[in-house]
């Protein structure tokens, strides 16, 4: 079976989505499937894989329309997974037609539209001309349940995956008949996993950066970019640090390839916070790690307790949050509006309000104090990371879409 995957980016383009296709290109061929990965020229590593990497595309705009519909006639795939989520496609509205332009080409072809988000692509950042060309293909696709800002994702996709049940719900809104076609498979970690080896990698984690065996290791794991919650991490480690001398926070991931004014702003704006409280020789910043490397998952090793402060809430879609719990960590997290129903206060993960650095340093006081409490989580999280966050378990459901 020739599986064609869709996705503006792939390795070495830092974004998470890159990562997450790697994995699962690698996993599916690993099944005897003959996959093909579209994407983005002069952003893709082509070389060395076991799947076939065609780096083609331009910038996905209404030009690359017919360079996008001679590649499908060429790969004349069986089965067709788009990975979507509107920035990665420069918020350009090309992409959400993508079913409907391979459904003329290829009526019997199965397509799948896997969505990261439940985003949209703003129509105030796109052209006059976009604007007019994306009237005309609303016209073109026809008939009724086509979506201004997804286009025809929502009512020509055959299967549609989803990372989360809140993103479930909000597509069901847009589209009735997403709840009979969609599938839950939260994303397992896009990461390499590096061995424990007796404690050899937990060693070696802190060796690199500087920490002792009896230091107490909080770990944040992620890209940097507003809506992590980074800051308010900042002030509720520093209430830590007033009655607890051998804690330290290692702060794990770079800077994401978007919005990169604002985002090295923020970044510089956590750099100055650490300076005003004056935490900064408790504080490690390890930058960003290689996308084929197992650094990521030493500096989870090498941890005591996970930190991951979203803005938002977490959800089973939060890839970092997969990683912890893969390496079965007890993780301090926020709660949203919405909350999945796997996650569970106090049983696979500690909840507590976003934007509050007082109740996130009880809640990191309360960890640090409570071992029991700890191994407990620890417990749910493997617990949970074998249910969700396998990728034995996601690739079978991927694989199921299929048919």
């Amino acid at each position: 079976m020739k599986v064609l995957i869709i996705s503006s980016v792939f390795p070495p383009m830092r974004a998470p989505e890159a990562d997450h296709i790697l994995h699962l290109s690698s996993r599916l061929a690993d099944r005897g499937l003959e996959v093909h990965v579209l994407t983005t020229g002069g952003s893709a590593l082509a070389n060395g894989f076991s799947f076939h990497v065609h780096p083609i595309m331009r910038n996905w705009s209404w030009s690359d329309l017919p360079r996008f519909v001679k590649f499908l006639k060429s790969c004349a795939p069986d089965i067709i997974l788009l990975h979507y989520v509107p920035w990665i496609y420069n918020d350009h509205p090309m992409i959400t037609f993508a079913p409907t332009v391979s459904k003329r080409i290829f009526p019997s072809v199965r397509f799948v539209t896997q969505f990261t988000s439940v985003a949209s692509a703003p129509p105030y950042r796109c052209s006059l001309m976009t604007r007019m060309l994306r009237k005309g293909l609303l016209l073109w696709a026809s008939g009724k349940n086509v979506s201004y800002d997804f286009g025809t994702l929502l009512r020509d996709s055959d299967q549609i995956i989803v990372m989360s049940d809140g993103h479930r719900a909000a597509l069901a809104k847009r589209f009735a008949l997403v709840d009979r076609k969609n599938v839950l498979i939260p994303p397992p970690p896009i990461m390499y996993m590096c061995p424990d080896n007796n404690g050899s990698a937990r060693k070696r984690g802190r060796e690199a950066v500087k920490l002792a065996e009896d230091d107490f290791v909080i770990i944040y794991l992620g890209y940097l970019y507003p809506g992590k919650g980074i800051e308010y991490l900042l002030r509720a480690f520093d209430m830590v640090l007033r009655t607890r001398s051998n804690v330290s926070l290692v702060l794990v991931g770079g800077i994401i390839g978007r919005n990169s004014s604002r985002v090295h702003d923020y970044v510089q704006e956590l750099h100055d916070l650490c300076r005003q409280l004056k935490i900064d020789d408790r504080v490690r910043w390890t930058g960003e790690y290689a996308w084929d490397s197992d650094e990521g998952s030493m500096y989870l090793r090498a941890a005591d307790l996970c930190v991951l402060p979203f803005d938002g809430g977490v959800n089973l879609n939060n890839s970092s949050f997969a990683a912890a719990a893969a390496h079965g960590l007890p993780v301090v997290t926020t709660k949203g509006e919405s909350l999945d129903y796997p996650l569970v206060h106090q049983e696979n993960v500690y909840l507590c309000a976003p934007k509050n650095p007082e109740g996130l340093g009880v809640a990191i006081a309360t960890l640090i104090d409570q071992p029991k409490v700890r191994e407990k989580l620890c417990v749910g999280a493997l617990e949970l990371a074998r249910e969700w966050y396998s990728w034995d378990r996601a690739v079978e459901r991927t694989v199921a879409t299929f048919f």
